[in-house]
């Protein structure tokens, strides 16, 4: 009898032992995983050292002053290059007024459908299609505007838009998202407020920020983020494109006035999508610059797009 109930007593323990091997073994295994991702992180991060010093590199061999942010839309994790210098955008403001005109129609202020009927008054320098339509005849939708401004940088077109949604509100949209040095001050070509100090501006810091929030749907609804994103998308001449694939997607601004060139956007990696921001001034040789810009991106590309398709230990997996 006595060795009845050793022997129950010993089945009924392992059940017990066996759920603590198992609560063991589990405990091992995260303590091991924990383990392995700081392993690889460090990694990347040997990696994100490696960027950040071909930009310093970048900036050392070009005459003028450089700012850059490169945002990883995935992780959050940012470079921040004299990021928080203040430098005039050009057509990199663009970016901002595009996402008023469908902040504004989600207020119902406005519809993108709304039509605008061409007027001479409108046309200035830069009007690249404008000035080619027939005033007081040809009709455009607000969308036509918006599309003509991104893809051809048209600046009659902007500054219609800037005129229908009010230059202060665009400001204030970009404000209202936490990037306050996105400054919308005068329209288009508008060189005698250049001349008074009201300049377009912003950091390459907000730039990216802001990508980050239009691009993460953090504001407008997920139909206008796709439509907003879709038409930033359309193919147009710029300097970050030259350098990478012709397959990669791209959804950038650039920015030209003498002395300075820019361009702010995202580009689609495969897996590791990113929003970077590339601003100089007092650039002593344009064509320097341009070259720059695409050197950048084309590092910012390269690194991203090997993160994206590389395994957790940094192995490549290429689809057959």
């Amino acid at each position: 009898m006595r060795f009845f109930f050793y022997a129950l007593a010993a089945l009924l323990a392992i059940p017990a032992s066996a759920q603590q091997l198992q609560l063991s073994q589990q405990a091992s295994q995260t303590i091991l995983a924990k383990g392995t991702q700081k392993q690889e992180q460090a990694k990347q991060d040997l990696l994100w050292k490696k960027l950040e010093a071909s930009i310093q590199a970048a900036d050392k061999n070009l005459d003028a002053v450089m700012g850059v942010a490169i945002l990883d839309l995935t992780s959050g994790q940012i470079i921040a290059y004299n990021a928080d210098e203040i430098f005039p955008t050009a057509s990199v403001i663009k970016i901002a007024i595009l996402a008023e005109l469908y902040h504004q129609q989600e207020q119902g202020k406005l519809k993108l459908s709304d039509m605008y009927t061409v007027n001479a008054a409108d046309l200035v320098p830069g009007s690249d299609i404008m000035i080619g339509l027939t005033p007081g005849v040809t009709k455009l939708t607000l969308r036509d505007l918006a599309t003509m401004m991104m893809v051809v940088s048209d600046d009659a077109a902007t500054n219609v838009l800037i005129q229908r949604l009010g230059l202060e509100n665009i400001t204030a949209f970009a404000a209202s998202v936490g990037c306050n040095n996105i400054l919308l001050r005068r329209k288009m070509l508008d060189l005698q407020a250049a001349k008074e100090g009201r300049e377009n501006l912003a950091t390459p810091r907000d730039l990216v920020r802001f990508l980050e929030v239009m691009y993460k749907g953090q504001v407008l609804t997920k139909t206008s983020t796709e439509d907003y994103l879709k038409i930033f998308s359309f193919h147009k001449e710029c300097f970050m494109a030259p350098l990478l694939p012709d397959d990669v997607v791209l959804a950038t601004k650039p920015g030209v006035l003498e002395g300075v060139r820019a361009e702010a956007g995202i580009i689609y990696a495969q897996n590791r999508p990113f929003a970077i921001a590339v601003m100089t001034a007092y650039n002593r040789n344009e064509r320097a610059a341009e070259r720059t810009i695409a050197e950048i991106a084309l590092a910012a590309y390269q690194h991203f797009e090997r993160i994206g398709r590389s395994t957790q230990y940094g192995r490549v997996i290429s689809p057959k």
